[in-house]
């Protein structure tokens, strides 16, 4: 597929540029790719992460590494209003891994953390909030301790294990805007019609294609079918709803565009190797500072 090609100013270093989103403009921005490696911390809200044909949700806390020309955007759903930034975003041009010392056998880790990036890269909630005071005080440093700074935000999470990979695949930079258009028409629909029936008809009428010709695009683009990407992010919609409310696993189905209760299970448990109730489990753990992972549960 095509994304925005979105261009990134650089004004007082010729290697990084680190932006406080403090605005929905600014953080709202469309399906988009650049050259530049981007880490993203959001340091307090929620919403809907897409890197690549990945489709999550993200809470406060959330750390992510962006290879170059990777495709992403994120949406934020939070209703209230913060006083915090809604993202601290620290962008790397590409030129960063061509540096002599990024060659250097110091750099080894550094620059094996930004070679693996291709795919995204989501670090633990942990690893995010020690490296929390590191992020919100970049803005009020000199250049040369920013860039100093953001070295050491890098090392630590090149020595971190706790994270994992978001895409499943790599994504290349032959990009247009008007196959971007297509996306981002097509993550609108869905955002608002996910809980009805979608038919491949009409889904392609929305970007006034074939529905033949609409499947091989999107798959070609995001490779993945539709229907698993459209199960997905039901998926996503419904561990929103077991987070946050209290409302009955067959509620939560329905709630979630599925038609089945059996069919939502399997799907449940594709993309998140685990069932409703001890995805619920886990997370009302977590809140309470006693959190055991999902397989833990599943091994009881």
């Amino acid at each position: 597929m095509k994304a925005n090609y979105k261009p990134i100013s650089f004004d007082e270093s010729n290697l990084l540029n680190v932006d406080f989103q403090e605005n929905q403009k600014e953080f709202d921005y469309p399906w988009h790719y650049h050259q530049e490696y981007e880490l993203t911390y959001i340091p307090s809200g929620q919403g809907l992460r897409y890197v690549g044909n990945s489709v999550e949700n993200y809470i406060e806390d959330d750390l992510v590494l962006l290879g170059s020309n990777l495709p992403h955007c994120w949406i934020d759903e939070t209703n209230s209003s913060k006083q915090s930034p809604n993202a601290v975003v620290i962008y790397l041009k590409e030129e960063f891994l061509d540096k002599i010392w990024m060659q250097s056998h110091e750099f080894g880790a550094i620059k094996n953390l930004l070679q693996s990036s291709n795919r995204g890269i989501k670090f633990h909630q942990d690893v995010a909030k020690k490296l929390k005071d590191k992020c919100l005080t970049l803005h009020n440093l000199r250049p040369l301790e920013k860039f100093t700074h953001v070295l050491q935000i890098l090392d630590e999470l090149s020595q971190s294990v706790d994270y994992r990979f978001l895409s499943e695949h790599d994504f290349s930079s032959a990009l247009n805007s008007h196959s971007s258009n297509r996306i981002n028409t097509i993550y609108r629909y869905i955002d608002v019609h996910y809980r009805e029936k979608i038919s491949l008809d009409d889904i392609a009428a929305e970007v006034y294609i074939s529905p033949k010709y609409f499947s091989r695009f999107f798959s070609k683009v995001m490779k993945k079918p539709f229907f698993e990407f459209l199960n997905e992010y039901r998926i996503s919609k419904a561990c929103k709803l077991l987070i946050e409310t209290d409302k009955q696993i067959s509620d939560i189905c329905y709630d979630s565009g599925f038609e089945s209760i059996p069919f939502f299970y399997r799907q449940f448990k594709k993309f998140k190797q685990c069932q409703p109730k001890q995805y619920r489990s886990y997370h009302l753990k977590a809140l309470s500072g006693n959190a055991i992972t999902p397989i833990d549960i599943l091994k009881r």
